[in-house]
């Protein structure tokens, strides 16, 4: 396994000198194409092994007696809407039709991924939640595949998986027929994406460098149709179509992209660095960055627009002027989505309308306020003479606990350094919690924070990267450097393991119940 740490300094930080007017002579060229590239990946069959061996592991922890526990055979906590919603979908082919009350409040693209579940194991916890544990495994794959590429390492992307994988978070919306997991693996998928667009975007320029082409505009060279950053297109709208939240991610990687298009030509030598970002990039970006998701989102739409019996899909004439140069579906699913939304929005937190499990994002990025999916109290097999089984849902405190300090690193890092990675992991970040301060007076709840998780991870991985040392440090700053990341991983591992219980409603004492939760904030 590599034991390459990250990148170079020039590989890291996305700067050159001022550029000149005239194309460099030959070596300042291969010099400043050199910087363009990205770090060399390690082989990619092992690298596969390495990413193929951890999802491995994460699927047997994910899937793990997976149809265990319900609510005496009823579904958990929200599971008792979106699992209905899913077999709607089935048995209608591909939407909710609900006629009894509209308690339809999110696309529909999440409950038909959870519909396949049931039409693969029939309508039971594995059928309710297969498509979720399986979302949350190939999360686990990109999670690998992202921490590989930022920072060349096999051995750093493997310990990301074990991290991930480790998630408290994490590892119960895995288990539980909700829609936040989907959102998670479709908004990952998307930084994947884009992180794979910038290696190609910054190799395509280094080959105009050293062909001495780069400067025909001052402007730069035009890249070329950029597939990975269409991917994370089309993966955004998917987003949207779990959530509604999954816009946001459109707004910061939208910025994301063009910020790194923009350094990416200033260490090109290109004369006007950011003018030929908007230029050159910004058009295109807008198109597969919005254009694309839009239409992907109106996609996931399909069976709702061709159906009878959809709730207030014939709208248009009856709630709705009928007259209008928009189509009458489009208009109908923006009544609906306007309905939607003012359901979300008047969902506040009052004196007379609060949950009980309630919390507010500044209480997520550490976890002080988690969830009871389920509890039972009168259970046996623990060797006492009353046992509890519960499902709580908390992120592992060995790595949600360090938050706050692995974010203001990465805050210095992206400002002081100008390191892409630290900046990358930021904006994935901010997109998952920056929006929730909008409105704070609406009810939230703790499991909309599962798409921290996976950047969370990112940013602690970039952190022991730093720790284990550069390649080129002697042995003994090695040797040091990768007993301290050895000791962190089994750190999280070890909490991991002591919260299974009450991760996986395994019977336990009383006792032990009480001892599991840490805060008063638990309770």
């Amino acid at each position: 396994m590599s034991l390459i740490a990250p990148q170079s300094a020039d590989d890291v930080v996305d700067v050159g000198e001022l550029p000149p007017t005239s194309p460099p002579p030959g070596n300042d060229r291969e010099q400043r194409a050199k910087q363009l590239e990205p770090g060399p990946l390690s082989d990619a069959l092992r690298g596969w092994l390495v990413t193929l061996a951890v999802a491995l592991v994460g699927g047997v922890v994910r899937f793990w007696d997976l149809g265990y526990p319900t609510d005496k055979g009823t579904p958990n906590f929200d599971e008792k809407h979106y699992v209905p919603h899913a077999a709607q979908v089935l048995r209608n082919g591909g939407y909710e039709d609900n006629p009894g009350y509209e308690l339809i409040v999110h696309p529909p693209l999440g409950k038909q991924l959870m519909a396949i579940g049931q039409w693969l194991f029939g309508y039971d916890g594995v059928g309710w939640r297969f498509s979720s544990a399986l979302a949350g495994v190939v999360t686990v794959l990109l999670v690998v595949r992202i921490a590989r590429r930022l920072t060349r390492s096999d051995l750093l992307a493997a310990i990301a998986g074990v991290l991930i994988i480790a998630d408290g978070m994490s590892h119960v919306q895995s288990r539980m027929g909700m829609l936040d997991v989907f959102l998670t693996f479709f908004v990952v998928a998307a930084f994947a994406c884009l992180v794979a667009d910038r290696d190609q975007m910054r190799a395509r320029l280094a080959v105009a460098v050293r062909e001495g082409w780069v400067n025909n505009s001052v402007f730069g060279p035009a890249l070329g149709f950029r597939w990975w950053r269409f991917g994370a297109g089309v993966a955004l709208g998917l987003a949207c179509g779990v959530k509604w939240s999954g816009a946001w991610y459109i707004a910061f990687f939208g910025v994301l992209s063009v910020l790194w298009g923009a350094t990416a030509r200033r260490s090109a030598g290109v004369e006007r660095p950011w003018l030929g970002a908007f230029a050159r990039d910004l058009l295109p970006s807008l198109g597969a960055l919005l254009v694309i998701p839009l239409l992907v989102y109106l996609a996931t739409w399909w069976s709702w627009f061709a159906s009878e019996t959809a709730i207030d899909r014939h709208v248009a004439g009856v709630k709705i002027p009928e007259d209008s140069w928009i189509p009458a579906p489009l208009r109908a699913l923006w009544y609906y989505s306007g309905n939607v939304l003012d359901f979300h929005t008047n969902l506040v937190t009052s004196d007379t309308n609060r949950h009980p499990w309630e919390s507010k994002p500044w209480t997520w990025p550490m976890g002080l306020r988690p969830m009871l999916y389920h509890y039972e109290g009168a259970l046996t097999g623990c060797g006492a003479a009353t046992c509890i089984g519960a499902v709580m849902l908390v992120g592992t405190p060995a790595l949600w606990w360090l938050a706050f300090p692995v974010l203001a690193w990465a805050l210095w890092k992206s400002i002081a350094k100008l390191d892409w990675r630290y900046t990358a992991v930021l904006v994935g970040y901010g997109a998952g919690i920056l929006p929730w301060f909008v409105n704070v007076d609406r009810q939230m709840y703790y499991f909309y924070a599962m798409p921290l998780a996976p950047f969370l991870v990112l940013g602690i991985v970039l952190v022991l990267g730093e720790v284990l040392g550069a390649a080129s440090a002697g042995r003994e700053r090695r040797g040091t450097g990768l007993l301290a990341v050895a000791l962190y991983v089994g750190l999280v591992v070890a909490n991991f393991v002591w919260l299974w219980p009450i991760l996986n409603a395994v019977p336990i004492t009383p006792e032990m119940w009480e001892a599991q939760r840490w805060l008063p904030s638990w309770r």
